[in-house]
């Protein structure tokens, strides 16, 4: 019996469950089948700059597995495997932006799935049209994201003090480099 026939594994068993992660490198050290992945045995979506997509699926509310092709019956589309767990992240977490002490904004969901907002173009367009300005934004850890209009110069050299302590406070690292939402092009990209 191959992996996907498994009940536990069938997709239609699994496919309201699984969600996007963001991450920069093949590394978890939560998930329940390994903290090491392979690119070889992984479904992966190259994303922006470093940055790349996995699928988790969730098993209970603090315990998933990262999705691995095994898992997938042959035939399963990428691109509407990813619009699918980008739906499901939409309907079961909720995303709230923060002030920051120094000015910076914060998104805020459930502790796991903060660098996922990264997927929803809608919700940074919201924030480019509010601010009026193209977003400098800022990923260095699963549950951590900050962002500040690109012409708040003092405020983006306070989020970068912040979100360097960070990183190299945790074992869940992101990235340090920058992306840059743009207002015009309504897209993200790596700030340069």
């Amino acid at each position: 019996m191959k992996k996907y026939e498994e009940e536990h594994y069938q997709y239609e068993n699994i496919r309201k469950s699984v969600y996007p992660m963001i991450k920069s490198r093949l590394y978890d050290g939560k998930a329940l089948n390994g903290k090491f992945l392979s690119e070889k045995d992984t479904v992966v979506i190259r994303f922006a700059g470093e940055l790349m997509i996995i699928f988790a699926v969730r098993r209970s509310e603090e315990v998933y597995e990262i999705l691995k092709d095994s898992m997938l019956p042959p035939g399963v589309d990428v691109e509407e495997l990813y619009r699918e767990a980008c739906e499901n992240l939409v309907r079961d977490v909720e995303f709230v932006i923060a002030n920051t002490w120094y000015g910076a904004f914060g998104m805020l969901a459930d502790g796991m799935y903060e660098a996922s907002s990264l997927c929803f173009k809608h919700i940074w367009q919201v924030c480019v049209d509010k601010l009026k300005d193209d977003l400098i934004i800022m990923v260095p850890t699963k549950d951590t994201v900050r962002f500040a209009p690109a012409g708040a110069k003092d405020v983006i050299d306070k989020m970068e003090e912040e979100i360097r302590e960070l990183y190299e406070n945790t074992r869940e690292k992101i990235t340090m480099q920058k992306f840059l939402f743009s207002k015009t092009r309504k897209e993200l990209a790596v700030y340069e």
